[in-house]
């Protein structure tokens, strides 16, 4: 029974190590999709109130679609982020098969998720600034606002 050869396992242990370290990545692209997903819930919910009120405050709810346009562009951000980290894991498991080439490749797939989840988090400051504003406006209103 001949033995392996340890530089063999080395090295597949190696590659597997390479391997799990974009998931990790990934696990914080998908906390990120996690929170946008909740803002995005209360926006909704915030623009459910405006709507059934009888007084429409037209400048909130502009605020209001402005901060969800932001959030949907965080996310689509944050999805070819996990999109181009699943292919840089996947491009260290073919580089390694076909032995050539493969280093480039990788580059430009981890560095364009790590990228798009920079500008992601960007969008995310963005929507976080406009709903900080949105409710200090509307606590300016409320107090401008005589009590009936």
């Amino acid at each position: 029974m001949p033995a392996t050869p340890p530089l063999a396992v080395d090295a597949a242990a190696h590659i597997v190590q390479l391997a799990l370290t974009p998931i990790f990545l990934l696990t914080g692209i998908a906390s990120l999709l996690n929170v946008f997903s909740t803002r995005l819930g209360r926006i909704s919910d915030q623009v459910d109130k405006l709507d059934a009120e009888e007084k429409r405050s037209p400048r909130r709810l502009a605020r209001l679609r402005l901060r969800s346009r932001t959030l949907d562009f965080a996310v689509l951000l944050a999805a070819i982020a996990g999109a181009l980290t699943c292919a840089a894991a996947m491009t260290l498991f073919v580089g390694e098969i076909k032995s050539a080439g493969a280093g480039r490749l990788l580059f430009t797939l981890f560095g364009g998720a790590l990228a798009c989840s920079i500008a992601a988090l960007a969008a995310f400051s963005i929507e976080m600034i406009l709903a900080g504003r949105g409710t200090r406006e509307r606590a300016e209103e409320d107090e401008e606002t005589p009590p009936q």
